[in-house]
């Protein structure tokens, strides 16, 4: 009789036992269960507001402006664009592009001291009417980049050109006398005579330039996909 009592004692404390270690399994894996569930609510909800977020910040890549509500999109203002100065604007990368090549193969390069020093220049002559060049940067859409990149073009179609681009003393003196011009007051000769010879430069330069693009372009084998 009492191995039995024990017996039961100890089947009932096993059971108990059992129970026990079965409720806190249970117990563990509701636990896991809830931390995992919040971590997949955490989760999508961090999804939904970075979702949100993009939509908010990808609007303006598709919506230029609303008016009362109703969305004018960014194709629309391309468009418009396009039909007004299309043909130019792609001219003008056709151009750039086609001169940068050629400058290249032709191994024409110019230093960043040159740049540098054609850029003090501008700053200087800016200056001078008492402007500063980064707004006039600002006011034209340029930036210091960009106008780096136009001055060695130019600096590189300089060096190409520069035996048809050469002004003689002759021609300053000619251009003085043709236009009645008299110098200026409180400004020396030698600057005044520098001065003229610079803009009769620039003038051949522009006309030798404008020729040798002409001829670099109708050399070139270009295919246009869209008419303007």
């Amino acid at each position: 009789m009492d191995n039995t009592h024990m017996d039961d004692a100890n089947t009932q404390e096993s059971m108990e036992e059992n129970i026990s270690s079965s409720a806190k399994d249970m117990s563990s894996q509701v636990n896991i269960t809830m931390k995992k569930s919040k971590l997949v609510y955490i989760i999508i909800a961090g999804v939904i507001v970075l979702i949100l977020v993009g939509l908010f910040f990808a609007k303006s890549l598709f919506v230029a402006a609303t008016v009362n509500g109703s969305p004018i999109s960014r194709f629309s203002v391309i468009s418009e664009l396009e039909k007004q100065s299309g043909a130019q604007v792609l001219g003008a990368i056709i151009d750039q592009k086609l001169i940068k090549a050629e400058l290249d193969n032709q191994g024409v390069s110019v230093a960043e001291e040159e740049i540098d020093a054609e850029i003090k220049k501008i700053e200087e002559q800016i200056a001078s009417q008492g402007g500063e060049l980064s707004q006039i940067l600002a006011a034209q859409g340029v930036t210091e980049t960009e106008l780096r990149e136009q001055i060695s073009i130019q600096k590189r179609l300089e060096k190409i050109l520069a035996d048809k681009i050469v002004v003689s003393d002759e021609e300053v003196n000619a251009y003085i006398t043709d236009n009645a011009i008299t110098l200026p007051e409180g400004m020396t000769m030698e600057v005044f005579v520098g001065q003229i010879k610079e803009q009769l430069k620039n003038q051949k330069f522009q006309q030798e330039a404008g020729q040798w693009v002409s001829d670099v372009t109708a050399s070139a084998d270009i295919k246009y996909y869209i008419e303007y």
